[in-house]
């Protein structure tokens, strides 16, 4: 079995999952609050405190101009209260340090970066039902993206930074949120009732690529939604969005339990990413 392939195919759950591109790891890694030297004075200490219940209630105030994200938010600080206060704490880091409003779509990623790296292992044992679900909220948000800009469509495929993803996910926040609580969905039903799909075979990923190329796409096509391989003249943005819209939709379409054993294994490696 071609282990490239399968690491690239679990980029197929990246925002289904976490919201989280490669650009999360970097754009949203809490940067060190204080220095050594401050920590030991008092007054620094003081401020610190109170900068951070100031940042801390910023961001629950923002939070609450979202209604959209609030199912995901309750659900998460009901369920996995250690997560929810891990990431206010690391986003009030953020404000503090960096002194920016707290923005409510990278407050949406954040969290479910942190729910990935805790519990994200989880939702690879999930039902069918449930790990459907998250691959079909991907290719929800890979449609809109076609509309709206099939360039930033190709990035959330392969996860490429782009922070214009938080200017899509402002104007989409229904369709976002519902992505969210799908991955979040997941992890909770893969921690109630884990379900051992077992590792995907050869034969699974053949009638994969058997499916893909009765669906229109070429050799390239099929290289560049399975194993990250760029044609050179590259594949053009519109086309390659559409190659990723029939590689999902593919997926959906195969018969079980292969299906859930790729999907499984999809959501796995990106929990151990």
């Amino acid at each position: 079995m071609d282990i490239l392939r399968l690491v690239l195919l679990g980029l197929a759950a990246v925002a289904a999952l976490l919201l989280s591109f490669s650009f999360m790891q970097q754009a949203l890694q809490p940067p060190e609050l204080v220095t050594a030297s401050q920590t030991t004075s008092g007054a620094s200490s003081g401020r610190l405190f109170s900068e951070m219940r100031n940042a801390r209630a910023s961001i629950i105030l923002a939070l609450s101009t979202a209604p959209e994200y609030a199912a995901f938010f309750d659900r998460l600080k009901t369920l996995y209260p250690v997560d929810y206060e891990t990431f206010l704490t690391n986003a009030a880091k953020r404000t503090v340090v960096t002194g920016e409003a707290p923005n409510v779509d990278r407050l949406l990623s954040d969290a479910m970066r942190t729910l990935r790296l805790s519990h994200g292992i989880l939702a690879s044992k999930a039902d069918s039902e449930a790990l459907s679900r998250i691959f079909a909220m991907q290719l929800n948000v890979m449609r809109a993206l076609a509309i709206a800009d099939e360039k930033l469509c190709v990035d959330f495929l392969y996860g490429n930074a782009s922070s214009a993803f938080f200017d899509f996910s402002a104007t989409h926040r229904m369709l976002i949120g519902d992505m969210a609580l799908a991955g979040l969905a997941a992890v909770a039903d893969g921690e109630a009732q884990p379900v051992e799909h077992g590792p995907p075979g050869d034969e699974d990923f053949a009638m994969l690529d058997k499916a893909l190329r009765e669906k229109g796409l070429n050799d390239a096509e099929i290289s560049a939604v399975l194993d990250g391989k760029m044609s050179d003249p590259p594949i053009e943005s519109a086309r390659m969005c559409e190659a990723g819209q029939i590689y999902l939709e593919t997926l959906a379409a195969m018969p079980e339990p292969g299906r859930s054993r790729i999907y499984g294994l999809a959501v796995e490696l990106m929990a151990r990413s």
